[in-house]
């Protein structure tokens, strides 16, 4: 099962960086019938650049992944308006870093943590259980579907002993290897209905997370990522590769 870059796509964190640059790039690739639901926490906030150009194939869509309410009213508005014909692709893009790089273990709160770990790990985890139970509603088709849990590099434990001396992000590091524990689960129990779950690292990009020193732009990760995706395949699933498809260990 390859991956359409089609139909219905809900895209998390879609009001800068990365999240901003999907919409773009998947709206240049879709077609009149598909639609792309930008979701993000402050839609008309200073820094919601994606509220700047919105075209028929795109609605705005409130959403904080840390606050469950917040996640059924969203996944409620998504609902209502693709009915029978499914969401298509899922991309959990939302994410947060807490405290500021390099998050040193004497710097990091428990309210740090806990923070991190509601919007890295929680959102996406409430996001999929509402996409399978829409899909059990009968108001959501899963064939063909798919979700994309965007890790990192560094939520590798493998690698931690290669990279934790540039950057020790504790609460970033430890959320996205929780992320990954969680897509594999989620390929697992939803191999059955036909859904890939992949986690995708996009490589150190341009933002505000990233920093400048960062070697890609948003533009040349996402265009990666987009081609990447498009060649996704059932041997994918539950796995954790980066922009060009290569896989990173666990």
């Amino acid at each position: 099962m390859s991956v359409r870059l089609g139909g219905n796509i809900l895209v998390t964190g879609s009001n800068r960086g990365i999240g901003l640059e999907l919409v773009k790039q998947l709206l240049d690739n879709t077609g009149q019938e598909d639609h792309i639901y930008a979701c993000c926490r402050e839609p008309e906030g200073a820094g919601a650049e994606v509220r700047l150009s919105t075209p028929p194939q795109v609605t705005i869509v409130q959403l904080d992944t840390s606050d469950e309410d917040s996640v059924t009213a969203a996944v409620q508005v998504v609902g209502e308006r693709v009915t029978a014909s499914g969401l298509n692709l899922l991309i959990n893009n939302a994410a947060i870093n807490k405290p500021a790089s390099p998050a040193l273990l004497s710097a990091t709160s428990k309210a740090d943590m806990m923070e991190v770990f509601e919007t890295n790990v929680a959102g996406p985890f409430l996001l999929a259980k509402f996409h399978l139970l829409f899909c059990f509603c009968g108001q959501m088709s899963c064939r063909r579907s798919a979700i994309i849990n965007m890790s990192t590099l560094v939520s590798s434990i493998e690698k931690c002993p290669q990279n934790f001396h540039i950057v020790q992000m504790y609460p970033y590091r430890t959320s996205k290897a929780a992320l990954n524990m969680l897509t594999r689960c989620l390929a697992e129990d939803f191999r059955k209905h036909s859904i890939l779950v992949t986690g995708v690292h996009p490589g150190w990009v341009i933002t505000d997370m990233g920093g400048k020193e960062a070697p890609m732009t948003p533009q040349q990760s996402v265009l990666g990522m987009l081609s990447m995706m498009s060649s996704l395949s059932d041997k994918d699933s539950g796995k954790l590769v980066d922009w060009m498809g290569n896989q990173i260990p666990w």
